[in-house]
């Protein structure tokens, strides 16, 4: 985990997740560090099947693990739950903040046209199997609903309590849509783009292109020599304002873009290494 002040230029790495479980091949094992997000004096951030708690000066709380937790993305806090996208079984599961404990879970079926969602208890064996369908990788709530987003859902989902629709088409292998102003906030992650798509007629739509380095700069190991591990994959987002958003990419990446101003702000590299990438950026909430 990195702590970039981008008004300082420092950065700081307060959490080392060096675990000999990764695999860099791909949807293996431990996939390292993944969402975070903050309740009161609380920082929650995600492994693969597992949720962690730190205090703001990053020391360890608790941890909690739920047996449909597995291929863990994103997650967001909503009220007094904290949800978390299980890409591995296409489950959106809920962890109250409270109680300290999985209270919750949704798993999603169905097809582009039609789509279902079946809610369970995560504490019994009576969930869904391991079949990574959708590969949910990600979820945002707002007073409108909860919205998820797969790999292979088409789109971004729209849950209103009670069934699932398709609320807007999106490019195959979005990462982090939610909506935003007009319309919806997304990277384009096969086109190593962050986008903007509005409902108007097109006039404030934005496609940032992430950055990109020459590759003699770029460390490659044999083992992540595959279609997972490349520079230029786009994901990790988080809204500055209403018109300014930061994205991440690989290698290790961070940029903030001007909406408005069709511009980037400023970026900044962490790693070279193409096996180190993005994933959940949030606003740091802690003087």
């Amino acid at each position: 985990m990195f702590l970039v002040d981008l008004e300082k230029q420092a950065v700081q790495q307060p959490v080392v997740w060096d675990s000999a479980d990764i695999d860099w091949q791909g949807h293996g094992r431990d996939r390292g560090l993944r969402g975070i997000a903050f309740d009161g004096e609380r920082v929650f951030i995600a492994a693969s099947d597992e949720l962690l708690a730190y205090s703001p000066d990053f020391r360890k709380i608790d941890t909690w693990r739920n047996p449909y937790l597995k291929h863990c993305d994103e997650i967001f806090v909503w009220e007094r739950t904290l949800y978390l996208a299980s890409a591995a079984f296409d489950t959106i599961l809920g962890f109250h903040l409270d109680e300290h404990r999985f209270h919750w879970a949704m798993h999603v079926t169905g097809s582009r046209s039609r789509f279902k969602a079946t809610l369970f208890d995560p504490l019994t064996d009576d969930g869904p199997l391991m079949v990574n369908k959708f590969h949910l990788n990600n979820v945002y709530c707002s007073r409108h609903g909860m919205y998820l987003t797969g790999l292979r859902t088409g789109g971004m989902l729209h849950f209103n309590g009670r069934s699932v629709r398709m609320a807007v088409e999106l490019p195959a292998g979005t990462h982090n849509a939610r909506p935003f102003r007009d319309g919806v906030l997304f990277n384009d992650t096969e086109a190593d783009a962050l986008r903007y798509t509005g409902r108007g007629e097109g006039e404030e739509d934005r496609a940032m292109t992430v950055p990109v380095f020459d590759e003699s700069a770029l460390i490659m190991p044999d083992s992540a020599k595959d279609e997972l591990a490349r520079q230029g994959y786009a994901r990790g987002l988080c809204v500055l304002s209403d018109s300014v958003v930061a994205g991440g990419s690989s290698p290790a990446t961070i940029t903030v873009y001007d909406l408005a101003g069709n511009a980037v702000l400023g970026s900044v590299n962490l790693s070279k290494d193409v096996r180190h990438s993005i994933h959940g950026l949030e606003c740091w909430p802690f003087d």
